[in-house]
């Protein structure tokens, strides 16, 4: 019969056995704390990678600087031949992205460990979870800063959570 794994004879969707031990492995994992906090801070760093890429390409739009060495002289970037351009481009390009790929993976990471936590503790799932852990965020990624910026770093992050989560909440129109 040509008919795909787990679809079963009928060549219908919808088949597969949920008493699989693989199957049931992978959703004890996905439903774990620490398997939500790995899969949000792999997916965190490869939106981050792809936001960076975007970002950097976006930032060679004027040939005012080079990137070189200590006490090297600065050369316009249009000065150089064009391999040369490219290599720089790219290599700056590739810096940027990772920065931004760990930032954001991090930041993913965090939250949905300290949000899930949360949860666990307080058996509810609700706007308060999400705006306890946004604040807790802000202020670990904020730390170095001094207890302003710990303040304001709560203050951002959980009001940012608190939007996003009452808007995820909302009714659909269907």
């Amino acid at each position: 019969m040509n008919s795909f794994p787990g679809m079963g004879a009928s060549g219908g969707g919808g088949g597969y056995d949920q008493n699989d031990p693989n199957i049931k492995a992978i959703n004890a994992m996905m439903e774990s704390c620490f398997g939500k906090s790995v899969i949000s801070g792999v997916m965190g760093f490869g939106m981050g990678g792809l936001f960076g890429i975007f970002m950097a390409s976006m930032s060679y739009d004027t040939p005012f600087h080079t990137p070189g060495g200590p006490g090297s002289a600065v050369k316009p970037i249009a000065e150089l031949p064009m391999s040369q351009q490219l290599k720089v481009g790219f290599k700056d390009m590739g810096a940027r992205s990772y920065s931004t790929a760990k930032n954001f993976g991090k930041v993913g990471l965090l939250f949905s460990g300290i949000e899930c936590g949360i949860e666990g503790f307080r058996a509810k799932n609700d706007l308060a979870n999400g705006a306890a852990a946004g604040c807790l965020t802000g202020g670990l990624l904020a730390r170095s800063g001094g207890p302003t910026a710990v303040a304001g770093g709560c203050a951002a992050f959980a009001a940012f959570s608190v939007a996003i989560d009452a808007y995820m909440r909302q009714p659909s129109e269907d």
